[in-house]
């Protein structure tokens, strides 16, 4: 036994201890090889999932935005969290607040659409006839009464637009919509799959996430990822509450006024609402169909200018309030929610304020040194 010990001290003393440069070439060069293995393979990744990735990113900002509620609904539902029970109850709740309001307004519009088809036709046999409204006008009555009579009172002059509308192309255009709900139908169930998914396994995936930044960025990472989280969720929340609002506040304007179904108005435009300027439209054809069933001018220009002045207000409450919430200064907020729309489409609305939470946030933390902390150097 002391020759076989003697013999390997020898063997151990004869072999050069390794170098140390070469270590960290080697530790260098595995540490490459993962980095660029792993973009590879998420790049892969993006590129076979990427017909997937508008319902996946829909039901990232709903489960974002939810969490909170969804895990107080969890406790309610029962005091053992389940893995199938509470996430699927939650995702059908979701799904019913998301699709109902539409269900309500094809169904109001698939009502008036008969009406719709009358109406047009009347008018391309006799015209548009001239509101009352106007011909009670104290100024310029006289004039725009004869404009109205020679050039939308005669149905062979102004309304040639209405002449050329084909009623049996409706039905095409009909089929050309039920089209295009068809695909959305199926990419609003897909979102609610993977909402699904993203609610049982919420925690898992958060955890991962987290763990992932801290490997990655340390520390820091986590309160980046913290940060996004809640970027999503006031920008959600935000956009929920002003577009609320503002069809709550138009809606009042409606009934005021007289505007034919005020609740289909309401709906189009609280939908309308969650996109910069889109009540314009909704309250713009609301005046306008007031104004062709025959409702005074001043109730007119009482709905545009109810109208004109919520969304006004909404123009800057909104970024303010997902700026604070965000913690986002308000010209970052303003670029953010535009930009994102123009660069994202409808989803960039929660995009770019996601990234500019980040832009600023990493700016704050690995950059920007304040002003106290310069002098001590």
């Amino acid at each position: 036994m002391g020759i076989q010990s003697v013999a390997k001290r020898n063997h151990a003393a004869e072999v050069p201890p390794p170098d140390k440069a070469a270590l960290r070439d080697d530790a260098r060069v595995r540490r490459a090889a993962r980095i660029v293995l792993s973009i590879l393979v998420a790049g892969l990744a993006l590129w076979v999932a990427r017909g997937f990735m508008y319902p996946l990113a829909w039901a990232a900002v709903i489960a974002i935005a939810t969490w909170p509620a969804y895990v107080r609904f969890r406790t309610l539902i029962s005091a053992r969290p389940s893995q199938l029970m509470a996430p699927l109850l939650f995702t059908l709740l979701v799904g019913a607040v998301l699709v109902v309001p539409v269900i309500v307004t094809v169904h109001q519009i698939a009502q008036g659409s008969d009406a719709l088809v009358e109406w047009i036709g009347e008018l391309r046999r006799t015209g548009i006839p001239i509101p009352s409204s106007i011909t009670r006008l104290p100024i310029a009555s006289e004039y725009l009464v004869a404009w109205w009579r020679a050039n939308l009172g005669d149905p062979q002059a102004a309304p040639a637009g209405l002449r050329h509308v084909n009623l049996d192309s409706l039905t095409a255009w009909t089929g050309a919509l039920s089209g295009e709900l068809l695909q959305r139908l199926a990419v609003f169930l897909l979102t609610l799959v993977a909402l699904f998914f993203l609610l049982r396994d919420g925690a898992f995936i958060a955890a991962g996430v987290v763990e992932t930044a801290d490997r990655v960025l340390g520390d820091r990472g986590e309160r980046l990822a913290s940060k996004i989280a809640e970027a999503v969720r006031s920008t959600v929340n935000g956009t929920v509450v002003v577009a609320v609002a503002q069809g709550v506040l138009i809606g009042i304007a409606y009934v005021v006024a007289g505007v034919p179904n005020p609740l289909l108005f309401v709906l189009l435009t609280i939908a309308f609402g969650m996109l910069p300027f889109g009540a314009w439209a909704v309250f713009s054809l609301a005046a306008l169909v007031l104004l062709a069933q025959g409702g005074s001018a001043p109730a007119v220009v009482f709905v545009f200018l109810s109208g004109a002045a919520t969304m006004a207000a909404a123009g800057f409450v909104w970024p303010m309030l997902v700026g604070r919430t965000a913690q986002l200064p308000f010209l970052l907020a303003l670029i953010g929610i535009f930009g994102g729309l123009q660069a994202f489409g409808l989803i960039g609305l929660f995009i770019g304020p996601v990234i500019m939470v980040a832009l600023l946030t990493i700016w704050r933390e690995w950059y920007w040194r304040p002003p106290s902390s310069l002098g001590r150097e």
